[in-house]
């Protein structure tokens, strides 16, 4: 298990609805620390956080969360404002009840508007893959491939369920080949990371691996 690869993969996420400034700080050092992709950290937080962190660490954050029934106009803010406070990647939710509905023009639309606000900024697109069938999971990766998204993110972590292996080998099988693949949710232990990764997972939201690295570290110690 080659950690250092793992770690570059994680985006060390805090999402609480009670963090602090103080939390967030250490997800930050740890961050920079570690190597992880990004920082994942509330809205709030971001043009702090870019002050403290410079160019040492990628600052994402999380727009429409965690519901994602927001209206576009409002996402649409909503990204704009992370963009100008200085976050590196987004990560928005899309709205499940438009899916249902079968309202795919409209989900399109949204991600397609967000994406061009992004540029080249990373864009990830959370489908909250716990309240989907089979075949929705699927017509999301067609729509999130054609709005020109970076990511398709399997949860938010604060639904009924996260990432499943069965779930990263589903979309890895039907995005398109310039779309990539985010496992978040309840990812726990160092062999659970890998085991992603090796499903095709090229992100992984989590905090739980820095916390098993310091674990390791700490037992090497004694």
């Amino acid at each position: 298990m080659d950690i250092k690869n793992i770690l570059s993969k994680c985006d060390h996420t805090l999402l609480s609805t009670t963090a602090t400034w103080e939390d967030i700080k250490q997800i930050l050092d740890d961050g920079i620390k570690y190597g992880t992709a990004s920082a994942c950290i509330p809205p709030c937080f971001v043009s702090r956080a870019k002050r403290y962190v410079s160019d040492k660490l990628a600052i994402c954050t999380v727009v429409g969360f965690p519901n994602g029934y927001q209206t576009t106009e409002t996402k649409l803010f909503e990204t704009k404002n992370a963009l100008e406070n200085g976050a590196d990647e987004i990560d928005t939710v899309i709205n499940v009840c438009s899916l249902k509905e079968q309202k795919y023009d409209e989900i399109l639309f949204e991600l397609t508007e967000q994406k061009k606000l992004c540029g080249n900024r990373i864009f990830k697109v959370i489908i909250e893959t716990c309240l989907l069938t089979e075949d929705e999971k699927i017509k999301m990766c067609e729509i999130v491939t054609k709005s020109g998204a970076d990511y398709i993110k399997t949860s938010t972590g604060f639904s009924k369920g996260g990432a499943t292996k069965e779930d990263v080998k589903l979309l890895k099988a039907h995005v398109g080949k310039n779309v990539k693949v985010k496992a978040a949710g309840g990812i726990s232990s160092l062999e659970d990371a890998e085991e992603f990764i090796n499903l095709g997972a090229d992100r992984l939201g989590t905090s739980r691996v820095v916390k098993a690295v310091k674990m390791l570290e700490s037992e090497n110690l004694r």
